[in-house]
C-alpha cells in the first residue's frame, strides 16, 4: 500500500492507496511545533483505528508547503514506517514543463495538482485550489505549466474580518440563500460567500480571455476544502475533485518509484 501525504498550512491531507483504490483518507491539523514522534503516533494510531496495518505501507510520498515540517515528516516516515519517502520537488519526473521564472518557487501542491489534471482530464486546464490560500494554475495543451494567481483563501478573509475590526464577530462560513442580509453575521457570511464565488468566476473568465481559450475546450477543475461550496453554482462547468492532490501524489510516485 502507498501512503500519500499533502502538507498544507492549515491541515495535512493524507490517504492510503491499495493499487488504484484510495482505501481511506484523513485530515490532521498542521502544527509546526509537533515533533516527528508526535506525528508518528497520530499516523500510526489513525491507521490502526481505520483497520489499516501500518506494516503494510510499502512506500510513502510527501508534498509540503510548510518548510518547518520538511524535516519532521520525512523523519517520522523513516522512524515509524521504516521507509525513505519521496518528497515532491521539481527534480522529479513530473510529465510537465514548468515555465516559471524560478521553477523551484512553485508550491509542491500546485505541481501535484497540475500533474493530476493532465493525467486525469487532459491538458489545457485551469485548476482552482481553494484552501488556506486560493490558487489558480494554468496548464496548456502542450503540458506547459504557465503559472497563475495566488490570493488569500476565504478562511483567511473571515479571520481577518474578526481580528482586524472592533465589532465584527468570528463566524461560520456558509452559503446564504440570498445576498442581502439584515444582520451582521448574515452580512459577513453573504459578503464572503458571494464575494468569493463572484471572484472565482470573474478570474476564470479573465483567464480564458487572456489565454484565448474556449470554455468548452478547457478543463476547469476545483479542489480543496471549500471547493464544493464555492464552485458548485459556478456559471462555468467546473469539475470538482476534492482528492485531486492525493491522486496527483500517487501519479508522481508511479513516475518516480524506480
Amino acid at each position: 500500500m502507498l501512503l500519500v501525504i499533502d502538507v498544507g498550512n492549515t491541515s495535512i491531507a493524507w490517504g492510503v492507496y491499495k493499487g488504484d483504490e484510495l482505501v481511506n483518507d484523513f485530515r490532521t491539523s498542521t502544527v509546526k511545533t509537533r515533533t516527528s514522534d508526535e506525528y508518528g503516533l497520530i499516523f500510526i494510531n489513525t491507521l490502526t483505528h481505520a483497520n489499516i496495518d501500518p506494516q503494510e505501507i510499502e512506500d510513502v510520498i510527501i508534498s509540503s508547503v510548510v518548510p518547518n515540517l520538511m524535516h519532521t515528516l520525512p523523519s517520522m516516515v523513516i522512524k515509524y514506517f521504516n521507509k525513505k519517502p519521496i518528497v515532491v520537488n521539481t527534480d522529479l519526473k513530473l510529465g510537465l514543463n514548468i515555465e516559471y521564472d524560478n521553477p523551484k518557487e512553485v508550491g509542491a501542491d500546485r505541481i501535484v495538482n497540475a500533474v493530476a489534471a493532465i493525467e486525469q482530464y487532459g491538458a489545457q486546464s485551469i485548476i482552482v485550489d481553494i484552501g488556506t490560500a486560493m490558487t489558480f494554475c494554468i496548464v496548456d495543451r502542450d503540458k506547459n505549466y504557465l503559472g497563475g494567481l495566488i490570493m488569500p483563501g476565504i478562511g483567511i478573509s473571515a479571520e481577518a474580518l474578526f481580528m482586524m475590526t472592533s465589532k465584527l464577530p468570528k463566524i461560520e462560513i456558509i452559503a446564504p440563500e440570498k445576498v442581502i442580509q439584515a444582520n451582521t453575521i448574515g452580512a459577513m457570511q453573504s459578503g464572503l460567500y458571494y464575494g468569493y464565488t463572484a471572484m472565482i468566476d470573474g478570474i476564470i473568465e479573465r483567464l480564458l480571455k487572456e489565454l484565448d481559450w474556449k470554455e468548452e475546450e478547457t478543463n476547469i477543475i476545483s479542489t480543496g476544502g471549500f471547493s464544493t461550496m464555492l464552485t458548485s453554482d459556478s456559471k462555468f462547468d467546473v469539475i470538482i475533485n476534492r482528492y485531486l492532490t492525493l491522486e496527483g501524489l500517487k501519479l508522481i510516485y508511479e513516475m518516480n518509484k524506480e
